[in-house]
């Protein structure tokens, strides 16, 4: 009896198939916060980190950072009211494909996934040598990617987007 279990289980675990989904380790620790203006302002809206051949892109909804102290934790929901998307390329990306009037024609973007759920954290604090300056850290929260397939992919690892500043 013990061995017709051991066949039956045996043949489930060889049977099982857990498709074409690729979990990719997605790691932006250790890179920079990046933005197309020569600094950024509460307008500011648009920001990316970059990874040799990948990039993590931040729209922020309109109007969410301000030149004031938070009393609370601003949050801002993903993608109702802003987006974050993951992008691969065929090869090494550069902050002018982002900033360029015209993006150059290579790198060749391969994957790109869209966040489907999470949300975006914002603390904002005054800086301690210069009242007039502002900084904003940006936190993700559970942020969800969905791939072409209509594959879920979580990483909860994705937590400290950076820091920026603005001035009044």
């Amino acid at each position: 009896m013990k061995k017709v279990v051991l066949l039956v289980l045996l043949s489930i675990s060889l049977s099982c198939d857990d498709g074409d989904l690729t979990i990719e380790t997605i790691d932006f620790d250790d890179a920079s916060i990046m933005f197309c203006e020569s600094s950024t302002t509460i307008d500011s809206d648009l920001f990316f980190k970059l990874n040799s051949t990948e990039s993590l892109i931040l729209k922020l909804q309109s109007g969410i950072l301000k030149n004031e102290v938070s009393e609370d934790t601003i949050v801002s929901s993903v993608p109702s009211q802003s987006q974050i998307t993951y992008r691969t390329f065929s090869g090494t990306v550069s902050k002018d494909y982002f900033c360029d009037d015209i993006p150059p024609l290579d790198p060749v973007v391969l994957q790109e996934l869209e966040a489907e759920g999470g949300s975006v954290k914002i603390f904002t604090t005054q800086s301690e040598t210069d009242t007039t300056v502002f900084e904003h850290n940006i936190r993700l929260s559970a942020i969800s990617l969905v791939n072409e397939k209509g594959e879920r992919l979580t990483d909860l690892r994705i937590n400290n987007f950076g820091t920026i500043t603005t001035q009044e």
